[in-house]
């Protein structure tokens, strides 16, 4: 397959989880992957691995809340392939679940931090360069609960509608630059994400899950990352601003 064939792609978080499926059927479809992750643990042992596998990868460690970070990102990559076609806003963390009367104040801006500022820095540092090559494509992974109002903390919430927000902005006003913008938005995925938060808020937790037994089925990490390819690729090429719910039809009830 070579959908995505000598394309070059930045995924943040993509040491584990969603975002390293992301990146390995990315650099499966032919694209050079840059593994962008704040662990560098994870990072470096992710390009060791697919680079043993005979797929084309550069790590850089980040930390999508720094500016500083962000830029070196972006130009590490440019300075090392030459240019930039695909953007995976995938870093993220959770907020414990947090319900509105709970949240605390040092939760809510790290996600904001991370969640929604770290996803404008990147899209702010990339557009730039796809203007002057000519377009380029931005995924970013937004959530079940960017699309609906009791299925996540307060804070996770409004991060990911706002990251939806983002998504139909860009592409409004870039769409005309030959830039697209599309986010994916899953409800439970099978990896360690939740596990992840470790002091749950209980009433949060308990109004949040109280749906989820109407929930078909848990998710995939292939499943998410075979939606990334469609929207990264040519095969997506009339679709832009739109957010796809991943859920297996759970929020259509």
């Amino acid at each position: 397959m070579s959908r995505l064939n000598d394309k070059v792609a930045i995924i943040t978080g993509s040491g584990s989880g969603i975002g390293k499926e992301i990146a390995r059927s990315y650099a499966k479809e032919g694209a050079k992957v840059v593994i962008a992750d704040f662990n560098d643990e994870s990072l470096r042992e992710t390009v060791a691995e697919f680079q043993k596998e005979g797929l084309d990868a550069f790590g850089v460690q980040v930390n999508v809340a720094s500016e500083d970070d962000i830029q070196r990102m972006v130009d590490d990559t440019i300075a090392h392939y030459g240019k930039v076609d695909i953007l995976v806003n995938n870093a993220g963390i959770g907020d414990e679940m947090q319900a509105a009367g709970n949240v605390q104040d040092d939760t809510w801006n790290r996600v904001i931090d991370i969640n929604l500022t770290g996803v404008m820095r990147a899209m702010r540092k990339v557009i730039p360069h796809f203007i002057e090559q000519g377009g380029g494509t931005i995924v970013n992974m937004a959530s079940i609960s960017g699309l609906t109002g009791g299925r996540g903390g307060l804070a996770y919430t409004a991060v990911k509608h706002a990251v939806v927000g983002m998504t139909k902005n860009v592409a409004s006003q870039y769409g005309p630059l030959h830039i697209r913008c599309n986010a994916i938005a899953p409800a439970q995925v099978a990896t360690k994400f939740a596990a992840n938060m470790s002091k749950m808020d209980q009433f949060g937790l308990e109004v949040a899950t109280r749906g989820v037994s109407m929930m078909p089925r848990v998710g995939t990490v292939e499943e998410v990352a075979n939606i990334a390819i469609f929207l990264a690729s040519d095969e997506s090429s009339l679709i832009n601003g739109v957010a796809i719910a991943a859920d297996s039809g759970w929020s259509a009830y």
